[in-house]
């Protein structure tokens, strides 16, 4: 029987209003549910990543949070197990709380929505095997490793113990709330010819404390990208030869590791930018989220930043080079307080997730600088520099444009046209001047609202470096 019109429309508001309350609810919750695994993985990576206290990553991690969420985090109750290193938050009363767990090698992993520890002894959780040679000890504040710098923190100032008094002026006007850069800076370093010549943090923060490196860790996947490719058989001009994709008439098999590093591939997400929320917040593996999408540009044709494009890039470095990790880079270069974090099924969020210091990342500048040389071995390949730092493709709109994995600030004037850096939300920066023999590390805990002007400091660091005033300090001051 066919109803009228007006009486089907009625129906149809009748069966529609209660699924729509019943989407409202879930929605609600699943925000709960992300907010509750934020803070989780948060505290953990803060306690335990960064060697914060729980007051201090209240005061700095679990402040900038996205809209989404902001309001829900500060409600949820949250329980720490310093003995196993384990921090769970809880949202609802009917399911388990959100848990954070660590371990020594890859630092904290947010589990699953609803995941409980297995009650049989025995491993239930995929975590990277711990490489023999990691240390990723945090050392007491103020503390210095004893081996020279780079490698530990032992003679990281020249001899003289000179520094320049216009970059160290520069600096200082970079922190408090007068900054004359905008943003709220916790860290500023200033590397040139190998060695400190500036570095400042804000009050009760230390040279070991880290902080989440935000998008600055796709740059660092990019240098692990580079680091396998010395050690297997990895070529950016093929295509990712993913599983997932693996069937003959899928179109994405054409996506080659050059395109997803360049943040072309063409593909589409639900949020554009850098939201992955399933992957970052709600415990989703990287295997079942990033590769997922479909296309939605011919591959190499549109520049689309995105997570989901260096968590490709990734996986497929990862699928080449099984034996090669993130943590053998570190290894290499001192970063022992770096922490390339994973999901619960062993695949890195190298496009976020990376917990590290300001001398770690000073150190991972310099590996730039010397061309991927580190104490006479090649780390990466020749030329890998050139091919991170040049534009390809398309480009983004705006002030800055994009190598592979790297920002370009080649448009920003005043600033060295052979400028490269890396770049994460909340006014986290790795600057790389090859011209200048300079790295410039900023962190900080930016909001949107109040954002550093990377660009400006730069060009106000590069022209204090070449000023001739110089001022001498104390040997004992000198490390």
């Amino acid at each position: 029987m066919r109803l009228p019109p007006a009486l089907a429309g009625t129906l149809c508001l009748l069966i529609a209003a209660p699924a729509a309350a019943q989407q409202s609810a879930d929605d609600a919750r699943y925000d709960r549910a992300l907010a509750a695994g934020y803070k989780a993985q948060f505290l953990c990576s803060g306690l335990w990543d960064g060697g914060r206290t729980r007051a201090e990553i209240e005061a700095d991690e679990l402040t900038g949070i996205y809209d989404r969420i902001a309001a829900i985090v500060p409600t949820l109750p949250a329980e720490i197990d310093e003995a196993a290193q384990q921090v769970r938050v809880s949202f609802a009363d009917d399911v388990p709380p959100r848990i954070a767990v660590r371990n020594k090698a890859t630092g904290c992993t947010g589990m699953p929505i609803g995941w409980t520890p297995a009650p049989a002894p025995g491993p239930d959780v995929v975590f990277m095997q711990e490489p023999q040679s990691a240390q990723y000890n945090r050392l007491a504040p103020g503390a210095l490793d004893d081996r020279a710098w780079p490698m530990g923190d032992a003679k990281a100032k020249p001899p003289s113990g000179w520094r320049t008094r216009a970059i160290s002026a520069v600096i200082d006007q970079a922190f408090g709330d007068g900054s004359d850069y905008g943003g709220h800076t916790s860290a500023l370093l200033v590397l040139q010819n190998g060695k400190i010549v500036g570095e400042r943090y804000m009050p009760g923060y230390d040279l070991h404390e880290g902080q989440r490196t935000w998008s600055v860790a796709k740059s660092i996947a990019g240098t692990f990208i580079g680091y396998a490719t010395l050690h297997g058989a990895l070529d950016v001009t093929a295509p990712l030869a993913l599983p997932q994709w693996s069937s003959p008439v899928d179109p994405r098999r054409a996506i080659t590791l050059d395109q997803a590093m360049r943040m072309s591939s063409g593909l589409v997400s639900d949020t554009p930018g850098n939201r992955t929320d399933p992957v970052y917040m709600g415990g989703a593996a990287v295997t079942e989220r990033a590769a997922a999408w479909p296309l939605l540009h011919p591959p190499g044709g549109r520049f689309r930043y995105a997570n989901n494009d260096i968590l490709l890039a990734t996986l497929a470095a990862r699928s080449a080079v099984p034996d090669v990790l993130p943590q053998h880079v570190f290894d290499k270069l001192g970063m022992t307080r770096t922490f390339a974090q994973t999901d619960w099924q062993g695949n890195y969020i190298l496009s976020s997730q990376v917990w590290t210091t300001a001398r770690d990342l000073a150190r991972l500048g310099q590996l730039y600088l010397n061309d991927g040389l580190w104490n006479g071995e090649r780390l990466l390949p020749g030329g890998w520099r050139a091919y991170v730092s040049t534009a390809a493709g398309p480009q983004p709109e705006g002030e800055f444009g994009y190598g592979a994995s790297f920002w370009l600030l080649a448009r920003s004037q005043g600033v060295p046209p052979d400028t490269f850096g890396a770049f994460g939300n909340r006014g986290q920066y790795l600057i790389v001047i090859p011209s200048r023999d300079m790295v410039i590390v900023r962190r900080g805990y930016d909001t949107a609202e109040a954002r550093f002007a990377i660009a400006a400091f730069t060009r106000a660091i590069v022209a204090a470096a070449e000023g001739p005033e110089r001022v001498e300090v104390p040997a004992a001051a000198a490390e």
